[in-house]
């Protein structure tokens, strides 16, 4: 568990810990109404982060061209307000009872996840940034120990919080900074699940290969190899998304892509993209389309944004 200080009570946090109340209390009101406030601040977001809106707009004219320019207009509106319905999700997965958390979701692919623990053997679990990945994961750890990863903030009130709600209904000590690669292959030889998610664009100082992405060079970091061959372990995709009828979340494991890792990291990265992007393909209002996911390009190749 997260250690408390006395650097977090320090004036200057006062309003962080103010913010972080107002968001308890978000979090009490019923689930519908949560969901309901997040497409009215996605909405007012569509009209104010000019910025994201236009790294939406790209990444979708990139990915999907065959979609018209209205269509993948509705498409990015309907994706801000999965993103900000997010913030209230996260708020569901730091706060909430289980009792509370346990009638909202149903789980599929267990099976694959049992296997692996009673043949001792760790589990990468492939991720993917859907908008909805606070909430995803804590559900699925809710019928299976998995150890998620975190970025220090730079706020230690924040960091203490999000620490603290990452590991809340978890087994303590399950949340690993996502630089600490020494703790994830201990983990993973032990036996254990470490949620991995390689599908964002994390700059040309991370190891990486260009492997395509809705068929484009995407840089695409080697860890998820480098972890299953040092943790000798399975890759095991999952995916987490918010119902049409807006009654909760379906969680489904995948089957473990069994060919990997095939000792050539630029094709285990195209087999990895492969996937992620027909996960993609069914659900891409919930992706997260406002990060920059082809900002690093090959060499002598002019930005996409």
């Amino acid at each position: 568990m997260p250690r408390v200080s006395r650097q977090l009570f320090h004036p200057r946090y006062w309003l962080t810990w103010v913010g972080f109340g107002l968001w308890w209390l978000m979090a009490l009101l019923p689930y519908r109404v949560q969901m309901a406030m997040g497409r009215g601040l996605g909405r007012l977001a569509w009209r104010l982060a000019k910025s994201r809106r236009r790294t939406a707009l790209r990444n979708l004219a990139l990915c999907f061209p065959e979609k018209s320019d209205a269509e993948r207009l509705a498409l990015a509106r309907r994706n801000f307000e999965s993103t900000a319905q997010a913030f209230f999700e996260t708020g569901i997965s730091w706060f909430w009872p289980r009792w509370r958390m346990c009638r909202l979701y149903s789980v599929e692919g267990l099976e694959y996840l049992q296997a692996a623990q009673q043949a001792g053997q760790g589990v990468v679990l492939l991720g993917m940034h859907f908008t909805n990945l606070d909430l995803g994961g804590k559900l699925l750890c809710q019928s299976h120990p998995v150890g998620g990863l975190y970025r220090p903030h730079n706020n230690p009130v924040y960091d203490y919080m999000q620490l603290k709600g990452r590991e809340h209904l978890a087994e303590p000590g399950s949340i690993i900074s996502r630089d600490d690669m020494r703790q994830m292959v201990r983990r993973l030889r032990q036996g254990g699940v470490v949620w991995y998610a390689p599908d964002q664009d994390y700059g040309p100082r991370r190891p990486h290969v260009f492997a395509p992405f809705f068929g484009i060079p995407a840089a695409t970091i080697t860890a998820t190899s480098q972890l299953m061959r040092m943790g000798r372990a399975q890759l095991i995709p999952f995916t987490h998304h918010r119902r049409a009828d807006g009654s909760g979340y379906d969680v489904k494991v995948y089957p473990p892509l069994t060919e990997l890792p095939s000792g050539d990291e630029t094709a285990d990265a195209r087999r990895i993209n492969q996937f992620i992007e027909e996960r993609v393909r069914a659900c891409p209002e919930q992706y997260m389309w406002v990060h920059r996911r082809f900002k690093t390009r090959p060499e002598g190749e002019p930005s996409l944004y």
